[in-house]
């Protein structure tokens, strides 16, 4: 019996919370952290589970506007650091599970290749 390619739902739970999955599902991997929809992934798995925590804010006695406020307040800057830090993210979870760190901006390479390319092809240097 071979080994499985897709986590089970445990299994994702936990890969989710940080747990190294088997290397039978290192593609799994790099097609979840680079693949596409990387990034929506990657915000869901961090911005979603603290709704239900910053809306303990709703709570607050007072005007329903400034449980909000203090909601937005943590939220904001929540935001943008883990759009921040997006990249060193996903560098980590590849090496953790044995791949190359330089795969995490192979979008961003593949870009600038064609880039670079059509630039040389428009200006006779290629």
């Amino acid at each position: 019996m071979s080994a499985p390619t897709r986590p089970t739902w445990i299994q994702r739970i936990r890969y989710t919370c940080g747990a190294t999955l088997p290397d039978s599902m290192r593609d799994w991997v790099l097609a979840d952290l680079t693949g596409p929809g990387a990034t929506r992934r990657y915000l869901m798995r961090f911005l979603l589970p603290m709704i239900p925590v910053l809306a303990l804010f709703l709570l607050v006695p007072g005007p329903m506007w400034m449980g909000w406020a203090m909601m937005a307040l943590l939220f904001i800057p929540l935001v943008y650091f883990t759009i921040a830090l997006m990249y060193v993210y996903r560098r980590h979870r590849l090496v953790k599970h044995g791949l190359d760190p330089e795969l995490a901006n192979s979008a961003g390479r593949a870009r600038d290749d064609a880039v670079r390319s059509d630039y040389e092809r428009r200006h006779g240097r290629g």
